[in-house]
């Protein structure tokens, strides 16, 4: 115990995993004739593929690298299991709007925010979405790297090179048609190899009671060695995140109608309940393993010291999420840039062939630029830290109301937004993230705060936006 060792075996294992996700982008590409096609899946998704989509899309990279896991790690099973809670309450609010998503028929959450809100709150999100999303997609290319590196011996470079060609090819080709299934692939294999996965390490960790033995006395606490406070920064941005994730919206409204997308929904919950747990409590026994390694390699440190056939399947499942989430966020820019910028302000005329050639085109240069932020900036990757909380405060609160709020106004929405970012800004950037508390426990309560007292003021008891289309 103590060192994470290298195992070329592994090679065969993300080689054969890549090679079925390419033959099935190839495959499924073939079904696009139109750009609703391309960005919705020609909104054809069953059950079954919208709930691997679903679960793949949210639980990438940031959970088996951050999230829950380096939670588990650094400070305890307790904290990673509370910070389970984000995903059941965000599916839980989603699962209730979904209908009105799909009913909207917005393929961006620009559009949506436009409808409600204006012009301004249209080019102020397009602006947050592409720039948060591009930098995601960064993030993406050099963890699979990383994980190309520790688990082979390949250079982390050659890795992210790889990582990078794989991800824009997947989104270019075929766009949700393709991604979804292989979302789907992914999503089934990683819930096989983390439910054999837990007892394998459990076992070559000693069992339950070395581990709890060899870990550190704080990890033992319910919320380890966070405060209250320092716990709910940790759990808020996810849940806001997911909310107001286009992402997410764009794959509800992709289902055949609202009784897939429900059962999708639920299939989705389930997931995340036997995922989330099961890589906390890898986590958590991989630091009695290794006890000395960065927090976010705790769970894909174990696939180095369980069976290789385990360890090979978990890696591959592990590397499917990192792709997912990848090309899903890659895919999602361009959509942005598609639909809000070039259809809205540089050809207002476009066809649909034409809308769909853009977005083709749009993916690879938001690829490559992606693949430029991370090799000659990778100090991105803690400004990119920010973005996430930028767009959950900036976004989500904006969003949520247009769906559940009729009364909320322009002013409403737009001070909202423009609250979010500022605070989210102030907070970390000019305060540097006073008592080491994140920006989200104090920009999401103002954001909100501002778009209900606003739209309070600037309305009248009665005024529901008439131009909304939920009914």
């Amino acid at each position: 115990m103590g060192a994470v060792t290298h195992n070329p075996d592994f090679l065969w294992y993300l080689g054969g995993y890549a090679v079925i996700m390419i033959a099935m982008g190839i495959y499924f590409s073939r079904k696009i004739s139109t750009s609703e096609d391309f960005v919705l899946a020609g909104k054809s998704l069953g059950p079954v593929v919208l709930m691997g989509t679903l679960i793949a899309t949210w639980c990438g990279s940031g959970t088996v690298t951050g999230g829950g896991n380096s939670l588990a790690y650094s400070f305890g099973l307790g904290p990673a299991l509370f910070f389970c809670t984000e995903g059941l309450l965000g599916i839980g609010l989603l699962s209730l709007i979904a209908p009105k998503i799909r009913a909207y028929g917005k393929y961006t959450i620009s559009g949506i925010l436009e409808d409600k809100y204006g012009v301004e709150a249209k080019i102020l999100s397009s602006i947050i979405i592409v720039l948060a999303y591009v930098g995601i997609v960064s993030y993406q290319y050099k963890g699979l790297g990383y994980v190309l590196h520790v688990t082979t011996g390949m250079s982390v470079e050659l890795g992210t090179i790889i990582s990078a060609a794989l991800m824009i090819f997947l989104a270019a080709i075929g766009g949700l048609m393709t991604v979804a299934p292989t979302d789907a692939l992914s999503s089934f294999i990683i819930l096989i190899g983390l439910v054999v996965g837990v007892p394998s390490v459990l076992g070559y960790a000693g069992g339950w009671d070395n581990v709890v033995a060899s870990v550190p006395k704080t990890h033992l606490n319910p919320m380890g060695s966070l405060t209250p406070l320092q716990l709910i920064g940790y759990i808020l941005p996810p849940v806001f995140l997911l909310l107001g994730d286009q992402n997410m919206y764009q794959r509800l409204a992709s289902s055949k109608g609202d009784k897939e997308g429900k059962i999708g929904t639920i299939g989705w919950l389930i997931g995340i309940l036997i995922i989330y747990p099961a890589v906390a409590v890898i986590a958590f026994a991989a630091r009695a393993i290794f006890p000395n390694i960065e927090p976010g390699m705790a769970l894909i440190s174990t696939t180095t010291v369980i069976p290789t056939a385990i360890g090979g399947l978990m890696l591959a499942a592990v590397a499917g999420f990192v792709i997912t989430t990848g090309n899903s966020y890659l895919l999602s820019a361009a959509t942005s840039v598609t639909y809000d910028i070039y259809g809205e302000y540089i050809n207002t005329d476009a066809t649909d062939k034409q809308k769909l050639v853009a977005t083709k085109i749009t993916i690879p240069v938001l690829g490559v630029i992606a693949y430029l932020l991370i090799k000659y900036f990778p100090s991105i990757l803690a400004v990119q830290m920010y973005a996430y909380t930028v767009y959950a405060a900036g976004i989500t609160p904006a969003v949520l109301a247009v769906f559940l709020w009729d009364r909320v106004n322009k002013p409403g929405g737009i001070s909202s937004m423009v609250s979010g970012v500022v605070v989210t800004l102030v907070w970390e950037i000019i305060l540097k993230k006073p008592f080491d508390i994140n920006s989200i426990v104090v920009s999401v309560p103002i954001a909100v705060i501002a778009l209900i007292v606003v739209t309070l003021m600037t309305s009248q008891p009665k005024d529901t936006n008439s131009n909304t289309h939920v009914n």
